[in-house]
């Protein structure tokens, strides 16, 4: 015989799988993300605990009267004002979802499919701004509008994102102008 089938008669085939190894990977896999599951959810709850102090969100009048303005588009989210890593998840606020937005004389109703609908009234609003990033949210310059408003006495920013973002512009000149023309009634 020459040396090269030799050689090939002495190797043998690497074992194809070692199932032991494998099955208790995928299990220590499986084990290591829902704890980390579990964790993030904890600490989710324990947030909502910390904000427990935040009162009932108000609901819509029955009349609310006629609608300034309207639009359809994603709700990213509320966080304490100025700080827009602080997610307030406090009665469903940090939920994210699709949202209808309607402007009228009375305030801003957020009404939000599959999530907590609520209602900020005119003499609550204090700013609106467009924003880039909200409760780890981040899009292009503008491509958010952040609505400031105040409740049970914090100052709260919610993020809502068009989904026409050119509407943006027209919300943020309605808002505050509202909220000035409301200030100036107030002065009197």
């Amino acid at each position: 015989m020459t040396p090269v089938i030799l050689l090939a008669a002495d190797q043998k085939s690497a074992e194809v799988t070692d199932w032991a190894a494998r099955v208790g990977w995928v299990v220590g896999l499986l084990l290591f993300v829902a704890l980390v599951y579990w964790l993030m959810r904890e600490g989710w709850k324990w947030r909502g605990t910390l904000q427990g102090d935040l009162p009932e969100l108000p609901a819509a009048p029955s009349a609310p009267g006629a609608a300034r303005l309207t639009m359809t588009g994603r709700y990213h989210g509320s966080t304490t004002a100025g700080q827009w890593l602080d997610r307030i998840v406090a009665h469903g606020l940090g939920t994210r979802s699709r949202v209808e937005l309607t402007l009228t004389d009375a305030g801003l109703d957020v009404v939000r499919p599959g999530a907590s609908d609520f209602f900020i009234p005119v003499g609550a609003l204090r700013e609106a701004v467009l924003g880039k990033g909200i409760a780890g949210k981040v899009l292009t310059e503008g491509g958010l509008l952040v609505v400031t408003w105040e409740h049970g006495g914090r100052l709260i920013d919610s993020g809502f994102r068009s989904d026409h973002a050119a509407e943006h512009g027209t919300w943020v000149d309605a808002i505050n102008s509202m909220i000035n023309k409301s200030e100036t009634e107030g002065a009197r």
